[in-house]
């Protein structure tokens, strides 16, 4: 039955052929059976394009015949595939070798794609093939041999790929090549010399690779050729003659390679059709022929960085009215043939230029005022590093299309006049290294899209213009050695934009370095030394986390150095020598990893040289001049130190949280608890709170001894500043207490009412948790004026944003953390004791009060101050602790806040957001060496923390207890008052957690 069905189906198969043959039908219906093989190999296609964003693949369907598919084109008669054209049609994937089942062929296009991987040797089966263009993907691998075999090949273009290897010998049977590119891969070896039988080419793009070698001569018998590219390779010795003589070329370029010889000087005459002629950046010598004013189609002659000699043949060039770019910087060029001093002049003539380059020849005499008159289509000129003299035109503004103007390193003078502020597209502009006097024209401010001004080396006078703070492009600034004067313009030196460089150095400007210096984040390099600048480096500096240079040095800048700097980790070199700066010297400098220059001498540092990083290696650092040094590694030969100096407290900012920190959970947890007791400590003593003037203490310090306690207040003991007034590290001189001095500024209105608060505040509350006050002081200072102060317990440690943001806190300490300042809790004192005061369920008509990142968000409203409110505050500290993450942390923008941050990790991303430190448990290692602030002042001799995983169990329950301090924070900093958690609820869940990570079996605390 089936031997019968088969014989049936054979005989079938031999009747239709028959039939079909018989009816003239034969090729149809031959092609409509073998073409299955074209629908099977576009389906490979398909099944290897992994992105697909125009969904051209779509059409790739059953429901229509693939002779319709996108980029598909069959025979009408055969409907075999004959063209495959998908370019820029952003498709990501592999190349299929089913293509090579695709018979007939006879053009691919893929150009500007995505395509990846090897191209596959399955191509040179495609023996009808003319077209094979892969440019501009990301193909790699080696070009396949086997292309060899497609001998019809008219066009063979993979420009722009990532293809290795050598070009293949076996593509030398690919005689009918038209156009060959394999321009932009890494292609090595030499340029085989068997392209030069290719008599039908046109077309040879093989620049930017790394071909070597020599031009080959039989390059020459391609009488054919139209464009010839071998620029950006390693090319050496000479262009052969013969490619001279194929005048059908008018594409020629062997720019940057190694060549040398001349250029013929009957070029323009045997190359006369030439459009782009450039060999610039190699080692051509000679002169200009002269013949280039035959070619009349030039549009870009360009032989910059040559050693070019001679005239500069300003005369024949000016007849080249096609020109666009006239190029030969860098080489060894003077005057025009006829020696005229207005040789510009004559470029005129070409009304289509856009970039003439002169700079780096031998062009003497006086700048032409007709440069003036030069194409309005200019948008380079370049004239630097010549010997012209003379001044600017005012008619510059003429050349309105110029983005980058060059006349650095002339002899130029005179004003630059205000003309030059009309050239608005100006990117820019380098007068550096000339004559130049007068002031810098405001109008430079008029030129907003400038990103480059070098001006220095001049002799420029007067104030630097404010109106440059409107070129809010500029990326690099240069207006050192000249003879500037006043004060840096706040408008300039908050110019974001810079990121490259700033330099003033080498002036007379006076005055302080502006705290808008901070706004300058992005900036590599600093540079305002040898000036005339006082105070104090502003702690605003340090918010230039990009710094890579900065220099201070030959000012009188005074005080220490800031805290704020051990954020420029960044710095490779730092100056600030021969000022009057005084104070210990950080160790964190010595914690930066690429400082490799550090230049400190001729100051008034004290006290012990760090040993670490740049302070280890004695060729990296200059301390001379500073004679109240010690320490220090022996080659720098410094005494040894005797006693440490004690701990500055720089950055202790208005004593608000003051606490020795451990960087572990059980602790943090800990001083979340005390503090939520603080806050309810405070709130429910605050109720009953009756007044008690301040004059109930006994005065123990007069003013005079609080003078010389704080050294005259000066700023070397200032911790910080408040609203109200500033706080002072003191030792009182009888008795070597060390104390906090808190001065209050009576001028400032509310500073007198805010001592009374505080008073009483202080005075009546009771709390292990509070800072303590030791006595007041209300006097009258040397001037006769009322004088008020608090003198108060001085904490060594710091204050917690201290530790938490930008202090090393591995060591634990002990765990007891005191509150200092009360912020809100004093307009509810206020409240109390003023019969006048809204009563807490009015409104209290105040502005805010509080640190910006922690005031309640109804307060912004105008809502009445309430204990739901130092909730909220509360809660953002808490986050805040948790997550190593500060509320006005830039991150928090565009309507994130810390808040949002933390709730969108809850519950199953907490680890991604808590302080990493927190997932590991801290071992204690002993360790008997010093522990050092950064000033390196001993703090405290403690085991060192040793952080280990703390394995899977343990992390689980590390997990949930983060989860549920992280819901309490998110909780209590709710946007709605209503919402938030009360402070008793706060401490009996803190306190639950800790029991409950400490020991979770019995839920009691365990011995620490």
């Amino acid at each position: 039955m089936v031997h019968s069905r088969t014989c049936s189906c054979k005989a079938f198969f031999k009747f239709l052929l028959l039939l079909c043959m018989a009816t003239g039908l034969q090729s149809a219906t031959l092609s409509t059976y073998r073409n299955e093989s074209d629908h099977l190999a576009l389906l490979d296609f398909k099944k290897r394009i992994t992105q697909d964003p125009l969904q051209i693949m779509s059409s790739w369907n059953t429901s229509i015949h693939f002779c319709s598919w996108v980029g598909v084109t069959c025979n009408h008669a055969t409907k075999r595939v004959m063209i495959l054209n998908l370019e820029a049609q952003k498709l990501v994937g592999s190349l299929s070798p089913s293509i090579g089942n695709i018979t007939y062929l006879t053009g691919i296009n893929l150009i500007n794609n995505s395509f990846h991987g090897d191209i596959p040797q399955e191509i040179g089966r495609l023996l009808n093939l003319q077209h094979l263009n892969l440019s501009f993907n990301s193909f790699s691998g080696k070009i396949p041999s086997n292309i060899s075999h497609c001998t019809q090949l008219r066009v063979l273009d993979l420009v722009s790929n990532e293809i290795v290897g050598s070009i293949p010998n076996q593509l030398s049977s690919l005689y009918h090549l038209l156009g060959l590119g394999i321009s932009a891969n890494n292609l090595t070896g030499t340029i085989p010399a068997w392209i030069g039988n290719f008599s039908y080419l046109e077309i040879l793009l093989l620049p930017i690779n790394n071909f070597q070698g020599s031009i080959p001569n039989e390059l020459g018998r391609l009488t054919n050729l139209r464009r010839f590219v071998l620029w950006g390779n390693n090319l050496s010795g000479t262009v052969p003659a013969s490619l001279y003589n194929i005048s059908s070329i008018y594409y020629f370029t062997v720019a940057s390679n190694q060549l040398h010889g001349e250029i013929p000087p009957d070029v323009g005459i045997t190359l006369p059709n030439l459009e782009v002629f450039a060999g610039g950046v190699n080692k051509l010598t000679g002169t200009i022929p002269l013949s280039l004013a035959n070619a009349s189609r030039l549009q870009v002659l360009d032989f910059a960085t040559n050693g070019l000699t001679g005239t500069f043949p300003a005369e024949n060039l000016a007849t080249l009215q096609s020109l666009v770019r006239l190029n030969f910087d860098d080489n060894r060029l003077a005057r025009g043939i006829t020696g005229s001093k207005d040789f510009l002049g004559l470029l005129a003539n070409c009304t289509s230029l856009e970039v003439l380059g002169l700079m780096g020849n031998y062009f003497g005499g006086e700048l032409p005022g007709s440069v003036a008159n030069l194409s309005t289509q200019l948008r380079i000129l370049t004239l630097g590093s010549n010997l012209m003299h003379g001044s600017i035109p005012n008619d510059i503004g003429n050349l309105v299309n110029l983005i980058s103007l060059g006349l650095e390193g002339n002899l130029l003078g005179g004003r630059v006049p205000d003309g030059i502020g009309k050239l608005q597209k100006l990117q820019g502009l380098h007068l550096n290294f000339n004559k130049f006097s007068g002031r810098i024209p405001s109008s430079l401010g008029n030129l907003t899209s400038l990103t480059k001004l070098f001006m220095e080396e001049n002799m420029f006078q007067g104030s630097i213009p404010p109106s440059l703070g409107n070129c809010q492009n500029l990326l690099v600034l240069n207006l050192s050695s000249n003879r500037l004067t006043g004060k840096i313009p706040k408008e300039l030196i908050g110019l974001s934009s810079l990121s490259i460089s700033l330099s003033m150095s080498n002036n007379s400007l006076i005055g302080s370095l502006p705290s808008e210096v901070g706004k300058l984040v992005s900036l590599g390099e600093l540079d305002v030394s040898r000036n005339k600048l006082t105070g104090q480096i502003p702690e605003a500096l340090g918010s230039c986390t990009s710094l890579e240079r900065l220099h201070l040095e030959g000012n009188e800048f005074e005080g220490t150095i800031p805290l704020s700097l051990m954020n420029l980790r960044g710095l490779e070199e730092m100056d600030i020598s021969h000022n009057n700066l005084s104070g210990q010297i950080p160790y964190f400098l010595g914690k930066f990893r690429v400082l490799k220059e550090l230049d400190l001498s001729h100051n008034n540092f004290e006290g012990e040289l760090p040993r670490e990083g740049i302070f280890s290696n004695a060729s990296g650092i200059l301390i001379l001049g500073n004679e109240k040094l010690c320490g220090g590694i022996p080659q720098l030969r410094l005494p040894v130190c005797s006693i440490k100096k004690p701990r500055s407290s720089r950055g202790l900012q208005g004593l608000k949280v003051i606490i020795p920190i451990a960087c572990s959970l059980p602790f943090i947890i800990a001083l979340s608890y005390y503090i939520a007791a603080c806050s309810m400590a405070k709130r429910s003593r605050g109720k009953s709170v009756t007044s008690r003037p301040h004059e109930d203490w006994k005065s123990g310090f007069s003013y005079s001894e609080l003078v010389q306690a704080t050294n005259g207040f000066s700023v070397d003991n200032l911790i910080g500043s408040g609203s109200f007034g500033s706080v002072y590290k003191g030792v009182i001189p009888s008795n070597g207490t060390t104390v906090a001095i808190k001065v209050f500024n009576l001028q400032q209105r509310g500073a007198s009412k805010s001592f009374i608060d505080e008073c009483q505040a202080l005075r009546t509350i009771r709390h292990r948790n509070l800072l303590k006050i030791v006595t007041v002081c209300s006097s009258i200072d040397n001037q006769g004026n009322d004088f008020k102060s608090l003198v108060m317990e001085f904490m060594e440690n710091g204050s917690l944003d201290l530790w938490l943001h930008r202090g090393d806190n591995e060591q634990p300490e002990d765990m007891v953390a005191h509150v200092g300042d009360f912020g809100l809790a004093r307009l509810l004192v206020e409240a109390a004791n003023n019969p006048t005061t809204p009563t807490p369920n009015q409104t209290v008509s105040v502005g805010l009060k509080g640190s910006i990142g922690y005031i309640p968000p109804e307060y912004g409203m105008g809502s009445q101050v309430s204990i739901l409110g130092d909730v909220y505050s509360y809660g953002i500290l808490l986050l805040e602790m948790f997550t190593g993450k500060s509320p006005t942390d830039d991150m928090f923008k565009d309507g994130l806040s810390i808040h949002q941050f933390t709730a969108l990790a809850l519950p199953d991303h907490v680890n991604d957001v808590v302080e990493p430190s927190l997932l590991l448990e801290t071992d204690d290692e002993d360790d008997d060496s010093d522990k050092d602030d950064a000033y390196g002042n001993k703090i405290q001799e403690r085991p060192m923390a040793r952080y280990k995983d703390p394995g899977p169990y343990k992390a689980k329950r590390l997990e949930e207890c983060l989860n549920s301090v992280i819901q309490i924070g998110i909780s209590c900093s709710a946007i709605s008052p209503g919402e938030r958690m009360f402070m008793n609820v706060v401490v009996n869940k803190m306190n639950a957690i800790r029991d409950s990570y400490l020991n979770p079996r019995t839920g009691r605390r365990r011995r620490q």
